[in-house]
């Protein structure tokens, strides 16, 4: 067993680690960037180092240090989390060198799956249906441009190494393509280092669905069932559900033998999740493989009754898998909602400063993810996720209710979230009937636009006018709010 782990890492997935490794007496170490606002993170850990500070390449994305400071804190294994290096085959070749355990997949699988260009590849010799489009090395703007004219449009133009909707562009008409690519490749360098692309048929209304899958070094590989991903902005996720509404047991069985035979054509060790784009028709098309925990795992340990990051820890000791395929089964509904430092009403635009006050929502069947507080600051420099929801029931449409009100009595001042915005997007009748897709939020802009309420502007600038120190032009009504909250004392918690 594993005996002492290093979380090169931050925020929420960081305490997630942590408080498992506890559990299973394994001590945790926390590497940490010194510009990073972890108070709420280093008391989940036994000890913390700091990476130094600088931009990510020199500190959470420098391999050489952190296998520095695995060695000199006397680390045997390292959990990279999500992100970062999570999915760089440079830390887990690192670790197989070093005779250190990485807790992930070996080396060779992250960099089969690390291409999209080249895990499309491979997904086609498998069998697993690709979304037609050109892959191929020649990159030049003339062959894109011949590949585009055959495809037709609309299509999508993706970088091949990385994901997250940096350097991609959706191209409708020929006219646009050039634009498309020299922008595309542009982001792709700065995101990835690699401004390789890919085109492939912009598929219209289509459901993002993903299925969590596992293998152990022995040779075993299951699938941990689906999730819908389907509600984002800018190509990002902001709401996840399993399982998948609307969905005949026929078609999840059909991804589910791909997301296995994917895995299985890898190689796979560790949890990842194999990705599927859904058209209306209800055909399905590999996406990507995602080689390392999702953010969006809580989802399935609800539903599983399952500790992913235990059974990470466990697999990378060397252990089997405790369960076959047949001994996994799914019960109730979960949703997980991301909270975000961010403005709906302005393009989602992400949102700094100190969070002046902060409650969690209680209660049975609710969970909260977190790295952050009160006090916090939410910085400029790293993803302004403050913390994940997640909640779990009977049914979907209990779950629904329960995250409703899980999300009225979450408390956020001093940023603006898209707390309001979750709300609105649950309450919606279309969500509520399971009719989603990834142009959710644009088809029901106008339902879902994220303004003041009235009724909580006016009492604001009462408050304000009351107190006589700021009027809520100067910070708006959450800035007000949380002002009048700290004159309220402990009356206001």
């Amino acid at each position: 067993m594993i005996r002492r782990l290093l979380v090169p890492n931050r925020g929420e997935i960081a305490v997630r680690i942590a408080r498992t490794a506890r559990e299973m007496g394994i001590e945790s170490v926390l590497a940490f960037a010194a510009d990073d606002d972890n108070r709420y993170v280093r008391g989940a850990f036994d000890a913390v180092v700091s990476l130094g500070d600088g931009d990510l390449r020199s500190t959470y994305l420098n391999v050489e240090k952190i296998m520095a400071v695995a060695r000199d804190s006397n680390c045997d294994a390292i959990h990279p989390g999500y992100g970062f290096l999570s999915e760089r085959a440079s830390l887990a070749e690192a670790c197989e060198e070093a005779g250190v355990v990485f807790v992930g997949p070996a080396s060779r699988s992250i960099e089969l799956m690390g291409s999209k260009s080249g895990s499309r590849q491979l997904m086609k010799r498998l069998g697993v249906p690709v979304v037609p489009g050109y892959d191929g090395d020649e990159q030049s703007v003339e062959r894109l441009v011949r590949e585009a004219q055959s495809l037709g449009f609309p299509l999508l133009v993706k970088a091949s190494g990385g994901g997250g909707g940096k350097g991609m562009k959706i191209v409708r008409e020929e006219a646009q393509l050039r634009a498309a690519v020299e922008s595309a490749r542009r982001e792709a360098l700065k995101a990835f280092g690699d401004d390789r692309l890919l085109l492939e048929r912009y598929i219209e209304e289509p459901r993002h669905v993903e299925f969590q899958v596992f293998g152990d070094s022995h040779g075993s590989i299951v699938h941990l069932y689906e999730r819908d991903c389907s509600i984002q902005r800018r190509h990002q996720k902001i709401i996840e559900e399993s399982p998948a509404p609307r969905y005949s047991d026929d078609l999840r069985e059909r991804m589910a033998e791909a997301a296995v035979a994917a895995a299985r054509g890898v190689e796979y060790r560790s949890a990842g999740t194999v990705e599927f784009i859904v058209t209306p028709e209800n055909d399905f098309f590999f996406l990507e493989m995602n080689t390392r925990l999702q953010v969006e795992h809580p989802v399935t340990e609800l539903v599983l009754g399952l500790d992913l990051v235990r059974l990470q820890l466990e697999v990378a000791s060397g252990s089997e898998l405790p369960f076959s395929q047949k001994e996994i089964s799914q019960r109730g509904h979960a949703i997980e909602c991301r909270i975000y430092a961010e403005d709906p009403a302005d393009n989602f635009l992400p949102q700094s400063g100190a969070i002046t006050r902060y409650r969690e929502p209680s209660g049975p069947g609710i969970r909260v993810d977190s790295g952050f507080g009160q006090g916090s600051h939410i910085g400029v420099h790293y993803d302004p996720m403050i913390a994940k929801l997640v909640c779990s029931a009977g049914t979907r449409s209990e779950c629904i209710d329960r995250t409703l009100r899980a999300l009225s009595e979450f408390v956020v001042l001093g940023v603006r979230t898209n707390i309001s915005y979750l709300s609105k997007v649950l309450a919606h009748s279309a969500f509520r009937d399971g009719r989603v897709s990834t142009r959710f939020v644009v088809d029901h802009e106008a339902q879902l636009r994220d303004e003041d309420d009235p009724a909580a502007s006016g009492i604001a600038a009462i408050l304000a006018a009351k107190a006589g120190r700021q009027t809520v032009a100067e910070g708006g009504v959450n800035a007000v709010l949380a002002s009048v909250w700290d004159q309220l004392g402990d009356w206001g918690r």
